[in-house]
Order: C-alpha cells, then structure tokens, then sequence
C-alpha cells in the first residue's frame, strides 16, 4: 500500500500544478477582457498563450461535449472539478492514507 499512496501523492501534486495553471489563465484573461492590462503586452501575452496551449488538449474534450453557453467557458471549472473527484476517489481507493 505505501506505493499507491506515493502514486496518489504524485497525482496530487500533478492536479495542484494543473489547478494553478487555470487559475492563472483564467486571470490573465480577465484581466485582458477587462483592459487592465493590455493584450499587446508581450510578456502576459506569451504566458498567456503557453498556458493554452498547454490545457487545450484537456479542455477540448470537454468543450466539445458541453453545450456552448456563449461567452462564458465552463470547461476549466468542470476540468477543476473533475480532477478533484478523481483526487477522493484515489485517496479512498488507497485507504484514506
């Protein structure tokens, strides 16, 4: 059992990182929408883009099955959700630790 609690930890570790990295997208693009810092920011703009291109092939899925609720994107919040099912289900298989 102490290897399936190592692999759940690792796990967690990989869904905290995947966590923060749509959070931040989703304040960098606020704060694009919001023209509180302007999209030609080259700096933002590459972090921005790297981010996507990172999650795209994760969210594409799930966009493809939601339905389109305009300008609205649902799909990190049901990403997000998700992995942290994903997350109880694992530290309940493993034994709660």
């Amino acid at each position: 059992m102490q290897g399936l609690a190592v692999l759940v930890d690792i796990l967690v570790m990989i869904t905290n990182v995947l966590v923060m990295l749509i959070i931040v997208q989703f304040v960098i693009g606020l704060l694009f929408a919001f023209n509180v810092v302007s999209p030609s920011n080259d700096f933002l703009r590459q972090v921005y883009d790297s981010i996507n291109r990172l999650l795209a092939p994760v969210l594409r899925p799930i966009r493809n099955i939601m339905p389109n609720t305009g300008a609205i994107d649902f799909s990190p919040l049901v990403l997000i959700l998700g992995l942290q099912i994903l997350i109880r289900v694992l530290i309940g298989l493993a034994g709660g630790y």
